[in-house]
């Protein structure tokens, strides 16, 4: 591998599908690659290029790959042979499209959600981040405090629940209520760190009962949301109620990125803030953080390109309206095969 070159990406897709045996049937290929997608920008750029590689190996030669299988390619390639260290989000996002529930334990289960009538404003910061030192670091951090509560005094019902390592613990079925006693043995930053978990994880229950239809309790809104954002959302017009909810759940989640979680900047914070006052239900920033880009969710095309402005106002460096994506297909152009 050399470092910092972009070929390395082809070269462990390459790598990963030769130890699955399925490297005999490829031969060479002329390849042009051509994005539109900003490079450490927080959009998955790494995961569109490997996932796009390893999908056009795949029809070109009929290697027989499923989703599943270009996902895991994409994901090994870039966080093992590469060495980012990424998370499997961003392959599986690309690879399947739509909106998506990723179970990041094996088998690693997909859940297509039904909701996808979203439209988002997403705004380029400008400033390029590293994913593999921010994740690596954060990482670290849960897995210092998830062994001092493993070798504590805690009880033997709460230690079933964690593990050593960040992909052990059964965040879903931890509550705040029984671990918060234990914090107090750990540092304070890595206390915010664990806190930071669970409390996202409970973001994401809610949000999921929205993408999949679910109806939502008041007790579901006040356990997750503070009164002001309940506030906002009960001045919505019925029909916007879900995207307002989904727009609030977003906004507390940068909240926490912010203030538990240390990644956000100075302006990201004022990028966020433009998007809201131009109109948009909730902002948030993607990617690993210290950096990269943040997402709006809009009413519609036109209220995206209102948020755009706003945000390149206050020195967002590009911008652009997206619905939910398809996941990765071929086509084809001027009778090449393209991804």
């Amino acid at each position: 591998m050399e470092r910092g070159f972009f070929g390395n990406y082809f070269r462990a897709v390459m790598n990963v599908i030769e130890e699955r045996g399925r490297s005999s049937k490829i031969q060479g290929l002329e390849i042009t690659v051509k994005s539109n997608i900003p490079i450490a920008s927080g959009l998955a750029s790494s995961a569109a290029l490997t996932v796009a590689f390893a999908a056009l190996l795949d029809h070109a030669f009929g290697l027989g790959f499923s989703k599943t299988d270009l996902a895991e390619i994409s994901y090994i390639s870039e966080s093992e042979r590469v060495g980012t260290r990424c998370g499997r989000l961003d392959p599986y996002g690309v690879c399947f499209g739509g909106v998506i529930k990723l179970e990041c334990k094996p088998p690693y289960k997909v859940e297509q959600l039904p909701f996808t009538d979203l439209t988002f404003a997403i705004a380029d910061s400008g400033i390029r981040h590293s994913t593999q030192y921010v994740h690596t670091k954060r990482q670290d951090e849960i897995n210092r405090g998830l062994k001092a509560l493993m070798e504590s005094r805690a009880p033997p019902g709460l230690k079933a629940k964690l593990g050593f390592n960040f992909d052990q613990p059964k965040w879903n079925e931890l509550s705040e209520k029984e671990i918060v006693d234990y914090l107090s043995i750990l540092d304070d930053e890595v206390g915010r760190r664990i806190l930071f978990t669970l409390r996202m994880n409970a973001l994401n229950d809610l949000a999921l009962k929205v993408l999949r239809f679910e109806p939502t309790s008041s007790q579901d809104l006040s356990s997750a949301l503070s009164p002001v954002k309940l506030s906002h959302i009960r001045k919505l017009p019925q029909v916007e109620r879900d995207w307002g909810i989904l727009g609030e759940i977003m906004n507390e989640q940068q909240i926490l990125l912010r203030d538990l979680y240390d990644v956000s900047l100075p302006k990201i914070e004022d990028i966020c803030s433009a998007a809201l006052s131009a109109g948009a239900y909730g902002t948030k920033m993607s990617g690993a953080g210290m950096g990269g880009s943040v997402i709006a969710l809009v009413k519609n095309d036109e209220m995206g390109r209102k948020v755009i402005n706003a945000c390149l106002s206050v020195g967002a460096k590009h911008g652009w309206v997206s619905a939910v994506g398809e996941g990765v297909k071929v086509g084809s152009c001027q009778g090449q095969d393209i991804t």
